[in-house]
């Protein structure tokens, strides 16, 4: 009986672990969406080069990028001339330029920023909600930047999107203000070496597009 007993406690206990462990590892609803656009392929990028483009009304303003994500090798040009750097050693030149760099790799890359940023943001995650641009109920996802660190501490992004979990809309609330900043599709998607890229951002009243050309994903 006591054999029993004890084999019955080493099923319970075993059991046990295998639900806590699965429940570690449950993907959080960031993981999710980075990973239905194509996150788990990013190990095996080693370059990526983009030309960020900015159409406002009758102007137009764009500049390249090519990085190497395993080194943090980049190079920017643009009117200004090229300037190549490093993350792990950047002057104040190199820093500002990296502001660029910032802001137009999350533009492209959004969806994985989600879980590059995991540690730096607060998040919440509605089921239904309606988009601000197509007025269509979609899921809404909330993150919340830190006050610290950062090139735009505090800043807050509602993302929309259906259940296959890509993005179509986005708000950006500087400082976390109420009410929007910007407000953009998520349109043009293109699959590149297991990546699923939004290539054109468009504003509701059509007089501002952002857009990317020349993408290369090596």
């Amino acid at each position: 009986m006591k054999k029993i007993l004890l084999l019955a406690s080493l099923i319970f206990v075993t059991t046990s672990s295998f639900i806590v462990s699965n429940a570690i590892q449950e993907e959080t609803i960031l993981q999710k969406v980075a990973n239905a656009n194509g996150f788990q392929n990013w190990k095996n990028v080693e370059e990526i080069k983009f030309t960020f483009n900015v159409d406002r009304d009758t102007t137009h303003f764009e500049r390249d990028w090519t990085w190497n994500p395993k080194t943090n090798d980049i190079t920017a040009t643009s009117a200004e001339g090229t300037i190549s750097y490093n993350w792990a050693d950047m002057d104040s030149v190199a820093y500002k330029t990296n502001g660029g760099f910032i802001n137009d790799k999350f533009w492209l890359l959004a969806p994985y920023q989600l879980v590059w940023d995991a540690d730096n943001v607060t998040h919440s995650h509605v089921i239904e909600d309606v988009a601000p641009m197509s007025k269509k109920a979609m899921q809404k996802l909330t993150i919340v930047y830190g006050n610290e660190g950062g090139y735009t501490p505090g800043d807050a992004y509602d993302f929309y999107f259906g259940d296959d979990l890509i993005i179509q809309e986005w708000v950006f609330r500087k400082s976390n203000q109420a009410e929007p900043s910007m407000i953009t599709s998520f349109e043009d998607y293109k699959m590149l070496n297991g990546l699923n890229i939004a290539t054109m951002h468009k504003m509701a009243e059509g007089s501002f597009k952002l857009y990317f050309t020349n993408l290369e994903v090596k």
